[in-house]
C-alpha cells in the first residue's frame, strides 16, 4: 500500500464513555497533545510528547467531542447547516489532531506500549463511529437537511459536505432496525480488533521470518518477491529467501490465516446486513467504478494481454537459464536473477551502474522539488529547528510562487523495525479554510540505511516511489477547501494514486533527470546513453510486474465477493482457484501479495479497492498523454493539472473533474501502451 488515508468522518467520531476511562483522563494538564502546538503550522512538538500521553489525551478529546455531539443532538433549534453540519464538522478538531500523531506513529515507529494501546483503543474507535453514523437523532437532523437541501441555497462545496454526511450515515447503517444496528455494532467491533491484530501479528512475523543468507540476516520486504533475489547467485539462498517471504507467518505462532478468514466472513456479513450481495459491493458504492462487475469489466483486456507478455517473457528466461548452463525448471524465485540477466543482454543496462547517479537526498532535492518548482512554482527550505520522531526524518518548510507559506514536510525514509513496509503519505495537520489551518504533511518509506556517514543510493524503482509519495502530498498541499473531511486527499480509493502516479512521469523527463542525476563520486550528469538504457528497458519484464498486481487485486476482489456463509478451510486453495478463475493463476508468477501478508486489504483500508493502483494508472497514463499533446512539463500545465485535480479535494464527481481537466474520458489505451501491452 502506498499510502493510508484517515477519513475525516472516523477522525470526528472516536469516543468513549465507560466510566473506567473517564476516571483516567484528569490527570493531564501537562499533556503536550491537549494543547495547540505553538510550532509553526501548528507542527506537533515531538520534543515534549511522550508515549503516556496519547492514552488520556485520547480519551479526554473523545468525551469533548461526545459533549458537543450530544449537543448537536439536544438542540431544541430546527436543524440548519451551521447548527448540525459545521457542528459537526468541527466537533472532532482536537481528537483529529491527537489521532493524526497517534496514528503516525504506530504505522511508522511503534513499540510495546503503542501495541498494546492500538488493541486496547481500535474496538473502542469503531463502537463510538458506530454511536455517531447509528444515532438516530442525530441522523434525523442531517436527513431533514438534506430533504430540503435545494432550498439551502448552499455553496457547491457546503452542499458536498451535506451530501457526504447523508450518504456517510446511509451507508454505515443509519437505516437498520434497532436490532440489525446492535449486530452490526458487533460486526465492527470485533473487525476493527481482527484488523489491528493481523498488521500486528504481520510484523511480528515478518521480523521472525527474516533468514540469515551468507552469514548476514535478510530483512523481508512486504511483497512476495524480495530484492536482493535478483543478485542471489546460489540457488538454494535465492529458495531460501524466496519460501521466508512467501511463508513468512506460516507455521509459526505469527500466523495469519484464520485472522485473514474471520475478517474476509465478517465483512461479508456485514455487508449482507446492510442489504448487499457482498463486501465490494457495498464498500465500492462511492468510487468512481461504482461496483465489482465495472472492475472485472476493466481487467477483461488487460488479464489475457499481461498474461501472455507475462508467458512470453518466462521462455525468455528460461533460455537464459539453459544459455547459462540451468537444467532446471524456472521457479518464482530464479525469476529475478535470470531476469537481470536477460536485461543487461538485451539492453546492456546493470541497476549497480544506475545507482551512483541516485543519491537518496539529491534525488529528493533536485529531482521530487525541482519538479514540483518547475510545474508549480512553489519552493523548499530545509527546517532543522523542527523536532522530529525519529532522528532520521527531514523537514522542508514548502512556499508558493510569491513566497507565502504553504506547509512542512516530513520525510521518514528509512526501514526499521518500528516501521511497518511499505511507503505511504498522510498529514500532521490538514487544511481547511474553517479552521484556518495549513498542511503538515508526511511521507514514509522503507529504504535500506547504509552505514553511518555513507550515502544512500536508491533503484530506479525506488527513485520513482519518491516521487510517488511526493505525487500524494502535492494533493494534500495543494487542497483548497473549507471543510477538513473534503480536504486535500479525503477523495475515493481509485481516484487518490492518481496524483501520485502521474507524478512518477516526472522521475525520467530530461530536464528533471539531468538536474538530480547527479554521479555521487565523479559530479557528472547521468550520460544520455544510460538514460535510453532506460527508457529502452522501461516495459522489459512488464508482463511480469502487472501480472503480479493483477493477481493481487483480483485476489482482493474474489476475497470480498464471497457470501457469508462460504466454508474456508484453506488459504493456500482459495488463493488457487481464485487465480484460476480470473485467469491468472501462473506458477511462475505468484500474487504480489499473499492473502497471509496482504496487508493493504486485511489491515490497511484497501479492502475491495487495491483496483485502484491500476485503475488510477490508466488515469494517469491518459492524463499525462494530455501534457505531451500540450507542450509537456510547462508552468502553465502544471498549475492547469494543480487548479482542475490536485486543488479539488473531494468537492466534485470524479469523473466530472477528470473529464474538465481532459477534455474527455479516460482511454485505456495509454495504459496497455505504457506497460508494452500494446504495439502502434
Amino acid at each position: 500500500m502506498k499510502l493510508p488515508i484517515l477519513s475525516a468522518v472516523l477522525l470526528i467520531a472516536i469516543s468513549c464513555n465507560t466510566s473506567k476511562d473517564n476516571e483516567m483522563i484528569d490527570n493531564s494538564e501537562q499533556n503536550p497533545l491537549l494543547e495547540v502546538s505553538k510550532l509553526p503550522y501548528g507542527a506537533p512538538d515531538f520534543s515534549k510528547i511522550k508515549d503516556e500521553h496519547y492514552r488520556p489525551a485520547l480519551l479526554k478529546d473523545m468525551a469533548l467531542q461526545n459533549e458537543r455531539i450530544n449537543a448537536i443532538v439536544e438542540n431544541s433549534e430546527d436543524p440548519t447547516f451551521e447548527n448540525t453540519i459545521v457542528a459537526l464538522e468541527k466537533s472532532g478538531v482536537e481528537l483529529e489532531r491527537t489521532s493524526a500523531v497517534y496514528h503516525a506513529l504506530t504505522e511508522a515507529h511503534t513499540n510495546d506500549t503503542l501495541k498494546l494501546l492500538q488493541k486496547e483503543l481500535s474496538p473502542k474507535f469503531s463502537e463510538h463511529i458506530d454511536g455517531i453514523h447509528l444515532n438516530e437523532k442525530l441522523f434525523e437532523r442531517i436527513k431533514k437537511l438534506y430533504n430540503k437541501r435545494e432550498s439551502l441555497h448552499l455553496d457547491p462545496e457546503s452542499l458536498k459536505l451535506l451530501e457526504n454526511y447523508y450518504d456517510d450515515f446511509i451507508i454505515a447503517g443509519a437505516n437498520l432496525s434497532a436490532a440489525d444496528k446492535e449486530i452490526l455494532k458487533r460486526y465492527n467491533s470485533e473487525l476493527a480488533s481482527l484488523e489491528t491484530n493481523f498488521n500486528q501479528t504481520l510484523l511480528e512475523g515478518t521480523l521472525a521470518a527474516a533468514p540469515t543468507i551468507n552469514g548476514e540476516k535478510v530483512a523481508i520486504v512486504n511483497t512476495t518477491q524480495q530484492p536482493m533475489l535478483s543478485n542471489l547467485a546460489d540457488r538454494n539462498a535465492r529458495k531460501q529467501l524466496f519460501e521466508a517471504a512467501w511463508y513468512r507467518t506460516e507455521g509459526s505462532d505469527y500466523n495469519t490465516n484464520d485472522i485473514l478468514t474471520r475478517i474476509a466472513l465478517l465483512r461479508a456479513k456485514k455487508s449482507e446486513l446492510l442489504g448487499f450481495k457482498n463486501y465490494a459491493e457495498w464498500s465500492l458504492q462511492r468510487t468512481m467504478v461504482k461496483n465489482p462487475t465495472a472492475i472485472y469489466q476493466f481487467f477483461k483486456d488487460l488479464v489475457p494481454a499481461s498474461v501472455e507478455k507475462a508467458k512470453a517473457e518466462a521462455k525468455e528466461i528460461q533460455a537464459q537459464i539453459a544459455k547459462t548452463g540451468g537444467s532446471f525448471v524456472l521457479e518464482p524465485y530464479d525469476w529475478n536473477f535470470y531476469a537481470e540477466q536477460v536485461r543487461k543482454a538485451k539492453y546492456d543496462l546493470d541497476e549497480n551502474k544506475i545507482k551512483p547517479y541516485f543519491e537518496l537526498k539529491t534525488v529528493l532535492e533536485k529531482g521530487v522539488f525541482y519538479a514540483a518548482t518547475k510545474l508549480y512554482g512553489i519552493t523548499f527550505k530545509e527546517r532543522n529547528d523542527i523536532p522530529v520522531y525519529h532522528p532520521d526524518v527531514l523537514v522542508y518548510e514548502l512556499f508558493e510562487e510569491d513566497g507565502s507559506p504553504l506547509g512542512l514536510f516530513y520525510g521518514d525514509f528509512y526501514a526499521r523495525e518500528s516501521k511497518r513496509g511499505g511507503a505511504w503519505m498522510s498529514n500532521f495537520v490538514n487544511q481547511s479554510k474553517l479552521l484556518g489551518t495549513k498542511p503538515v504533511i508526511y511521507n514514509v518509506c522503507n529504504y535500506v540505511k547504509t552505514a553511518q556517514g555513507k550515502p544512500t543510493f536508491l533503484t530506479y524503482d525506488e527513485v520513482t516511489t519518491l516521487f510517488h509519495e511526493f505525487g500524494h502530498a502535492l494533493h494534500g498541499f495543494f487542497a483548497n477547501q473549507q471543510y477538513a473531511s473534503l480536504s486535500g486527499t479525503a477523495v475515493a480509493r481509485d481516484f487518490v494514486e492518481l496524483p501520485s502516479q502521474f507524478n512518477e512521469y516526472w522521475a525520467l523527463y530530461p530536464d528533471i533527470l539531468k538536474n538530480y542525476a547527479i554521479h555521487y563520486e565523479t559530479k557528472q550528469l547521468i550520460p544520455q546513453t544510460l538514460i535510453d538504457k532506460i527508457k529502452k528497458a522501461s516495459t522489459f519484464n512488464e508482463g511480469y510486474a502487472f501480472t503480479e498486481v493483477l493477481a493481487a487485486a483480483n485476489l482482493d476482489l474474489q476475497w470480498h465477493t464471497i457470501p457469508s456463509d462460504t466454508l474456508i478451510t484453506n488459504v493456500s486453495d482459495f488463493e488457487k482457484t481464485a487465480l484460476q478463475k480470473t485467469g491468472l493463476w501462473m506458477k511462475e508468477v505468484p500474487p504480489r501479495y499473499r492473502s497471509s501478508y496482504f496487508v493493504h486489504i486485511f489491515g490497511g483500508g484497501y479492502g475491495a479497492g487495491y483496483y485502484s493502483y491500476q485503475w488510477t494508472e490508466m488515469l494517469c497514463h491518459d492524463a499525462y498523454q494530455w501534457f505531451e499533446e500540450n507542450g509537456g512539463l510547462t508552468r502553465a500545465n502544471g498549475q492547469r493539472f494543480r487548479e482542475l485535480i490536485l486543488s479539488k479535494g473531494n468537492t466534485m464527481d470524479y469523473e466530472q473533474m477528470y473529464l474538465n481537466f481532459r477534455g474527455k474520458a479516460p482511454s485505456i489505451e495509454s495504459l496497455l501502451k505504457a506497460r508494452g501491452l500494446k504495439y502502434e
